[in-house]
Order: C-alpha cells, then structure tokens, then sequence
C-alpha cells in the first residue's frame, strides 16, 4: 500500500493557498557572508541553522513515522532514488536518471522499471552504497514483520532483479503511475533507502538503534537525538555532492507556540516552517526576519471515524460539513489567509479542477438529520436507537489556533445538535503509527493536514485496502465504485489520463463525505534575515540545501 502522500503536521498548522505558484518573499534577499562581519543579525551563529517547533517524534525513521517536520529533517539526511526540484518536478539522486517510457527506463507495458544507481555514493558512517541496499530497503517495506505505514504500489512488485551492483530492476504484477514518489523518493513521507550493512541481519526494524540515530545519504547526518529537547545534524562528511556551507543544524521541540514566536523574535531559533496562521503576521512582521510564502501541497481537514455508528450514517456526515462555517473559519482563525474549496487538490496541482463547493446551511443540515431519524435529546443532543451525537474529538495539544477553530465548529454543530468532547494528546503520541491516537482510531472526529505528493495519488486516505495498520485511511470508508476509479488512476502514467480520473475520483468522495477540506493551505517559513540561497519548492521545502547558508 502506498505509505507517501500523507505526511502529517499537527493540528491545522498552517495558512490557506493561492491559485498561482508565484513566490513572495520579504525584503533582505541577495547574498551576505555570515561568517564575515556582514550579518543583519547580531546573534547569528555563523554556518549554524537552529529550527524551531512545536512537532516532537517517536522515532526518526521514515519507515516507522510521518510527520511534516520530521519529513524536513528527512530530507537533508536520508537516502532517496529521487528527489524534487523547482516546479516540483523530480530530479535523479541515487538514481543516475528518472526512468520513465520515453527514456526506456519504464517498459512499454508500463510493468517494468529500471534504476540506475550511482557509483562512488558512501552512507554517512562511510561504507559503500550499492544495489544491495535498495533490494534489502524494498524488501524492508514488504516484510509484514515490520511497522511500516502502508506498502500501497510496494505490494505490486513481483521480482527484484540486480544485474550488478549498480543496477535494480523493478517487476510489477500491475502497471503503476505512482512509482514516483513512493519508490524511494523525498516527496511526502516515503520510506527512504536503509543500509543493509547495519540493518540487513535483523528480524524487523521497529526497535532497532537505527530508529533513534538514522544513517543514511543526505547533506547532513544526525549526530543527537535528546527526545523531547532537541535534535543535532552535521555536515555529511561523505555526501556525494560535496560539503554543504551550512555545518550545523539544530532542531528544537518547543510545545508553545508562543514560545516559539518569542525566540523567533529574540533569536534562539533562526527558522520557523510551516507558521500557523494565527502567527504569520506577528511572525513575517518582525524586522529580523524575512519570509517565504507560496501555494502548499497541504490541506486541513476534518475526518470522520466512519468505522463508529454515529458516522457510519452518511446522513450525518453530510449534515456536518452543512454546518461548517468554512469561510467564517478561514476569515476568523486564518485572518483571510487560505481557499475554502471542496477539492483536496492544490490549486497549483496540474491535477487541480473546481468542484461545486458545499455552502454553510444548518437549515438544510438539520432537516437531513430529520428525515435520516436522529431525535433531540436532554441538551439539544440528538439521539438514533441509543447512539447520540454527542462526539469525541481528538487534537494534538499546544495548537491554539487548532482549539479557536474547534470552538467555531462546535458552535456551529450545536446548532444540529450535536455535541464535541475535546480531547488533547501529545503529538508524538497522536501521531504514533504503532499504539497512537490517530491510527488507532481511538476518536470519532478529528482535524490536522495531509500533504498531497506531486503524482496526485488520492488512494493513500481512501482505498478500501489501505485502513490502518495497512495504510492512512484513517476514515476508514470503503466505497467500492470509488476504489474502482483509485485502482484506475495506479494504471495511467499519461498525466491526462490520470488527471480525468482523479475529477471523477474527487468528485466521488466529496459525495461519501469520510472527511471536509476545510481549506488548502499556504506554506509560510519565517527565518533569520542573514540566511541565504534557500529556494523551497511546494512539495520538499529543504531537498535543495547545498548552497544554503547562514
């Protein structure tokens, strides 16, 4: 099943979206030399990037978690075949091209795929990298011993042939369109590429040291993990491309973010990713900072345990989202920053096409509940031959402008007669694939963002066959016609094909209603005015880091 396109952040991180893939950034572009007396900033340590947020992790092995943040930290530190450029379009890394038809690197059938690896590539402890490592990495991902998050696209490999050690041939049992990014790319939170050398004789990698401490074959490599404090990476001395002019890169877990805004502000933290939108005009108005801002591949939603009764009833789903105030959310919480749309795809997204949007309408949401059988109750609460709607909702605690929105929403519900009970969780706990909050199920309704990766692949939170522990359908609605058009969609490489089906596919689960897109976000990062030469593109924001520098 495929694991890829849902990374996740806690709790409705982040700002709305525009329809173009135009960058703004504040003044304090062009270059400066950190390290030479010309720095805007006198506290700014010279080559040393310190990061900061509230997101903690269970573990930092991409195999084993999706977190945005921990994405990020992926992305300057692990093995990837492929990782993306501008335009968010994919670039060879380990692989020395991007197999597709035209270049024969995909048969005409669409069942075979061909990587050609770099030679001279050393993991970060310096051992040599070889096809060994990518047939044991695949093989890691389809070992049912191990906790991976899905193996959707994964399961359709039928044979690895190996050549020679420069080489790995992929058999599938059926054509698949989304080999990128999920065979081993950066987009999304992919399972990365694991040295054999340390892993290859253990039964599972769900405990192993590894998890806490990753090597692999990025610009950076970890050196520190103080679990709940913070997290330390170095120059790779061994990165193929050379030495990055960044040496140091110190993530810090901060729970408040107030906190966090605070040493923004006095600068015991030189970057902020993903600002909430609560924080982004506090956070890109201060004079020490400049700030990127551009259409994000992320949107915040609210999900609908269907596997519960109360939202086993489409009725109820339905009656919902009616009683959503989505615009007066975006305007209030998100002050006018995001699209309020009912499609999860990015406006910037090739595969973006308008659906009607669902217009706020508690009258309209109070008869559904009406005619579908559900009875106020004591408090207004309805009821339906014992199961009332009075509706547990699960969120990641230290978010507050997460809390504002649930607040409106339970306003708005209460309208309906429907109850919300709050419950707040750590998000290394929430987010735990393993035991934690969100894959357990252990919720009637909760919200946080998933990142849509740049092959528009909507199976991850919706097929039938990827509910947790096997995927990220966490929803847990099956709809066979929808599962139909997603298998549909693994087929077609041709981008035109493709792009019919997901309108049509869209357009399916806005009608079963597992879960409302509240908005389409806009990723925001505010950092030190004295760092240079950062280009984040839409899908991963620090795959480009060589020439960054502070």
């Amino acid at each position: 099943m495929k694991r890829i396109l849902a990374t996740v952040l806690a709790a409705l991180l982040i700002a709305g979206c525009t329809k173009t893939n135009q960058v703004a950034s504040s003044a304090g572009g062009g270059t400066s030399d950190a390290g030479s007396g010309a720095r805007k900033n006198h506290y700014t340590t010279p080559h040393v990037l310190r990061i900061g947020d509230i997101q903690d992790f269970d573990n930092l092995n991409p195999h084993l978690a999706t977190a945005l943040l921990l994405g990020n930290l992926s992305q300057l530190t692990m093995a990837w075949l492929v990782r993306y450029g501008a335009g968010n379009r994919p670039v060879p890394e380990l692989a020395t091209q991007v197999p597709t038809q035209a270049n024969g690197g995909i048969s005409k059938d669409g069942l075979t795929i061909t990587w050609h690896l770099r030679k001279g590539v050393k993991w970060s402890d310096g051992q040599p990298f070889d096809a060994d490592d990518v047939v044991f990495s695949t093989n890691a991902v389809n070992n049912p011993a191990n906790n991976e998050v899905g193996r959707d696209g994964w399961d359709l490999i039928s044979k690895i042939d190996e050549p020679d050690k420069f080489t790995v041939v992929y058999h599938l049992k059926k054509a698949y369109s989304g080999y990128l990014p999920s065979f081993f790319g950066s987009a999304g939170a992919n399972p990365c590429i694991l040295p054999k050398h340390i892993l290859g004789n253990l039964p599972n990698i769900n405990n192993a040291p590894y998890n806490s401490k990753p090597v692999g074959i990025g610009p950076f490599r970890y050196t520190e993990w103080v679990r709940s404090d913070h997290v330390t990476l170095e120059a790779n001395p061994y990165y193929w491309r050379g030495q990055p002019k960044i040496k140091k890169v110190i993530y810090k877990v901060i729970p408040d973010r107030n906190t966090l805004l605070t040493q923004l502000t006095t600068g015991e933290i030189d970057m902020w990713t993903f600002v909430p939108v609560s924080f982004v005009g506090r956070a890109t108005a201060l004079p020490n900072v400049s700030f990127h801002r551009s259409p994000s591949y992320l949107y915040s939603h609210v999900d609908f345990n269907t596997s519960h009764p109360a939202l086993a009833d489409k009725a109820v789903r339905t009656a919902l989202r009616l009683a959503t105030d989505r615009r007066s959310a975006v305007a209030k919480i998100n002050h006018g920053v995001g699209i309020v749309q009912e499609s999860q795809m990015t406006p910037a997204s090739p595969f973006y096409k308008p659906i009607p949007f669902v217009s706020y309408d508690v009258a309209k949401a109070n008869k559904i509940l009406d005619d579908a059988g559900w009875k106020r109750g004591p408090g207004g609460i309805r009821a339906k031959n014992g199961v009332k709607l009075n509706l547990e909702w699960a969120s990641v605690s230290g978010s507050p402008d997460a809390d504002s929105r649930i607040e409106l929403i339970r306003s708005n519900w209460s309208q309906i007669g429907v109850g919300i009970d709050l419950k707040h969780y750590n998000s290394a706990l929430f987010f735990q694939v393993t035991g934690g909050i969100m894959y357990g199920g252990k919720w009637d309704v909760t919200a946080f963002l998933w990142q849509m990766t740049p092959d528009g692949d909507l199976n991850p939170q919706n097929s039938c066959d990827l509910m947790p522990p096997k995927g990220q359908n966490v929803t847990r609605l099956c709809d066979r016609t929808l599962e139909e058009l997603l298998r549909a969609e693994k087929a077609a490489y041709d981008e035109s094909k493709r792009t019919a089906i997901i309108m049509q596919a869209v357009k399916l689960i806005d009608a079963d209603a597992p879960y409302e897109v509240l908005f389409v976000s806009e990723d925001i990062h505010a950092y030190n005015k004295d760092l240079t030469g950062w280009h984040p593109n839409n899908t991963t924001p620090f795959d480009n880091f060589m020439n960054v520098d502070i």
